[in-house]
C-alpha cells in the first residue's frame, strides 16, 4: 500500500492509460479523484474503479482542461473534497489532426495544443497554490513520442508534448524549495484509443512508415499499460522524493533502483531534453 492516505487527482481517466493508472493508484490505498470530458464515459470507468477495494475513496467530475474556468472550479472542488490533494497526474491529451502541417485544419491543431500543453498549464496552476501551502506534493505530466523525436504528420501532438516535457523542467525548478516533485512520465508506446485514431487515419494522413509501425504494434500487443502505471505509482509515493525535472521512460529506465542515484540525477541533466553539440556524436568542429 505505497499510496495509503494520499489523495490524486488524475485528469483523462475514463480511458486508456489514465483509466490503468487510477486503478494502479486505488489498489495502493489512495483515493483519487478521476476526471474527463466524456460524462458517460467517465461514469462507467467509476463504476468499474469501485470494484477495486483497496480502502480509498473515489470521485469523478467531468472537465474540459483546455479550459481554465472549468480547471479552476475543478480545483477548488477537489481540493474541498479532499482537504488535501497529495499528487496532480496530468493524463488528459489528444494526437489532433493528422496529415502534412499546411494541410491541416488550423483550428484542431490550435485545439490539441489547448489540450495537451495549456491543459497541463491550467491544472498545475490551480493546484500548485494549495500544494505549496500544504507543504509538498507531487505532479506528474505525461510525455509522448513526440516529446523527443520528431513525429511527421502528427505535429500538433509533437509540438505541444515537447513543451511538456520543458514546462515539467521548468516547473520543477521553480517548484524545489517547496518540496513538490514534477516529473513527465513517457509509458511507451501503448495500445489505446489513439493507436486506433492512427490505424482509422491510414497511411495517407499520418505516413506510410508510422501507419505500418502502428500496424506491427497492434499485432504485438504494444507496450504494458501496467509498466506505465507502476512507475506512476512510483513517482506519487515517497520512495521517489528528490526524483524531480524527469522525463523518464517505464519501458527503458532503470527507475526502480533510482534510490541509489538520487544525487547524481540531482546534480545532473540525465533525463532531460538537451541539444545535441558535434562533441556528443564524437565530432571536433571547434
Amino acid at each position: 500500500m505505497k499510496l495509503k492516505g494520499v489523495n490524486a487527482v488524475i485528469t483523462g481517466a475514463n480511458q486508456g492509460f489514465g483509466l490503468e493508472l487510477a486503478g494502479a493508484f486505488l489498489r495502493e490505498g489512495a483515493s483519487i479523484c478521476i476526471c474527463a470530458r466524456d460524462g458517460a464515459k467517465l461514469a462507467g470507468a467509476e463504476r468499474g474503479l469501485r470494484a477495486i477495494n483497496g480502502g480509498g475513496r473515489i470521485t469523478a467530475k467531468t472537465l474540459d482542461v483546455s479550459k481554465e474556468a472549468e480547471v479552476s472550479r475543478f480545483a477548488a472542488e477537489a481540493i474541498a473534497a479532499f482537504g488535501r490533494v497529495h499528487v496532480l497526474v496530468n493524463n488528459a491529451g489528444v494526437y489532433g489532426p493528422k496529415g502534412p502541417s499546411e494541410e491541416v485544419d488550423s483550428a484542431e491543431w490550435v485545439k490539441a495544443v489547448e489540450v495537451n500543453l495549456f491543459g497541463v498549464f491550467f491544472c498545475c496552476k490551480h493546484f500548485v497554490p494549495h500544494m505549496k501551502a500544504a507543504g509538498g506534493g507531487k505532479i506528474i505530466n505525461m510525455s509522448g513520442g513526440g516529446a523527443t523525436a520528431p513525429l511527421p504528420r502528427i505535429s500538433a501532438y509533437a509540438a505541444s508534448k515537447a513543451a511538456v516535457v520543458r514546462y515539467t523542467e521548468t516547473l520543477a525548478e521553480e517548484l524545489k524549495e517547496f518540496k513538490i516533485c514534477v516529473n513527465a512520465i513517457a509509458p511507451g508506446a501503448l495500445n489505446t484509443r489513439m493507436l486506433e485514431e492512427v490505424l482509422a487515419a491510414g497511411p495517407e494522413k499520418v505516413g506510410a512508415g508510422f501507419y505500418h509501425k502502428a500496424l506491427k504494434q497492434k499485432a504485438d500487443g504494444g507496450a504494458p499499460l501496467a509498466k506505465g502505471a507502476e512507475l506512476g505509482v512510483y513517482l506519487a509515493s515517497a520512495e521517489s522524493d528528490g526524483v524531480t525535472g524527469k522525463l523518464i521512460s517505464a519501458v527503458w529506465d532503470p527507475w526502480r533502483d533510482f534510490a541509489a542515484h538520487k544525487s547524481e540525477l540531482a546534480a545532473s541533466d540525465i533525463y532531460t531534453l538537451r541539444r545535441i553539440v558535434p562533441e556528443d556524436r564524437g565530432k571536433k568542429w571547434s
